[in-house]
């Protein structure tokens, strides 16, 4: 079975509004846009190009989120006061149910990988799994396809074919 690649250029990516909550703005009138670039096949993953502008927000995370920064300025400040700058060619992760406060000094423009978390048995359920057929590809050849206990990405529909490289 053949899973489509997916390849994006975020910084090129047309972007459509993506609102976030009136009451978690602090300051200014930040606007956000975003657009789902690719998403796992089971749904647990999907990976976003976002992007805002000037402004000071708390964001609530509902889900494990990664971003790296392609461009502009914020600075994020945790539970504990600490007060972090992130710019182009950071990183960061924000786990599922912390928040942050976001003030937005220079438009920023991310990729976000964002990822349910499941439950630790689950978790152990699909790592044993995945030995498990690994172990029998080493030993028989034969086992699950790769990826089959979350998938690789799949491209979700409004995707453009994959650019040459």
């Amino acid at each position: 079975m053949s899973h489509s690649i997916v390849t994006a250029t975020p910084a090129d990516v047309e972007l459509g509004d993506s609102p976030f909550p009136a009451e978690w703005v602090l300051d200014g009138t930040p606007r956000a846009c975003a657009k789902v670039i690719a998403r796992s096949r089971d749904g647990a993953m999907t990976t976003v190009v976002w992007s805002c502008s000037k402004g000071r927000f708390r964001w609530q995370y509902s889900v494990d989120e990664m971003v790296h920064l392609i461009a502009g300025e914020v600075f994020i400040t945790d539970h504990a006061d600490t007060e972090r700058r992130l710019g182009p060619g950071d990183t960061a992760f924000f786990p599922a149910g912390s928040s942050a406060v976001w003030r937005v000094t220079q438009d920023v423009r991310k990729v976000a990988v964002c990822r349910v978390a499941v439950p630790r048995p689950v978790g152990f359920a699909l790592r044993a799994f995945g030995w498990f057929g690994r172990s029998l590809k080493t030993m028989f050849g034969v086992g699950p396809e790769p990826g089959a206990a979350g998938g690789g990405l799949v491209s979700p529909g409004s995707l453009a074919p994959a650019k040459d490289s």
